[in-house]
């Protein structure tokens, strides 16, 4: 079951990727969403076709990818969130001050993920519910410190872009997601959450080909 579903979340988020680039085609900041979307798609896939490819160096290997993609990509959700509300003509997103904020708060965000998780990082092997995946040999829980910080940019973003423009899909799949995630849900999968993540990715490419569309008639 949980094999099928990261198959489908791995064409799903392929999907995301050349329907973004094919018609979000405006070239700036918010094109990052194509690293945060390869990503998905490479994160997704290898956890697909892990027990195939079997345990050993290899799928090591290609899994500390996973992990770095991540520290580096989905911060990058940030810099999204700023070029969000630039694209829909606030003035303030506007302001050299803005930009230089959310370029460093999204480089403290790649080096805190690096710090405290991906650098040195330990993997092990895992076998759950069909799957073969590695996995951090930290069995310590927390709350993935990087992805509340990139969350609440993405919240406070899609939140003001509802409120002037009344474009209010990048807040929804943004609260989906985050409730989503944190609530236990009942069910023999390590797979189910994962479609949260990609109704925020929809979401998100949802509203960078929305502006698209507007930018390209003014």
């Amino acid at each position: 079951m949980d094999t099928i579903l990261y198959f489908v979340y791995t064409a799903a988020y392929l999907v995301l990727l050349i329907l973004c680039i094919n018609f979000g085609n405006r070239c700036d900041v918010s094109s990052l969403l194509y690293l945060v979307l390869f990503g998905l798609v490479y994160d997704n896939g290898l956890i697909a076709i892990g027990k195939f490819i079997g345990e050993g160096p290899l799928l090591e290997n290609l899994s500390h990818l996973r992990f770095w993609f991540h520290a580096f990509f989905t911060p990058t959700l940030v810099l999204f969130s700023w070029n969000v509300l630039k694209r829909a003509g606030f003035a303030f997103a506007k302001w050299k001050v803005v930009y230089i904020g959310a370029l460093l708060y999204t480089i403290a965000l790649v080096i805190m993920e690096i710090i405290t998780e991906t650098y040195g990082m330990k993997i092990v092997p895992e076998r759950e519910h069909g799957l073969l995946r590695y996995v951090s040999a930290d069995t310590s829980t927390g709350p993935p410190l990087m992805v509340l910080f990139v969350s609440i940019a993405l919240i406070t973003a899609g939140a003001v872009l509802w409120k002037r423009t009344g474009w209010k899909w990048m807040l929804i799949g943004t609260v989906v997601m985050t409730v989503g995630s944190a609530v236990p849900i009942p069910v023999e999968s390590a797979a189910i959450t994962n479609g949260f993540e990609l109704f925020l990715m929809c979401t998100l490419v949802a509203t960078k080909i929305h502006q698209d569309r507007q930018l390209k008639g003014v």
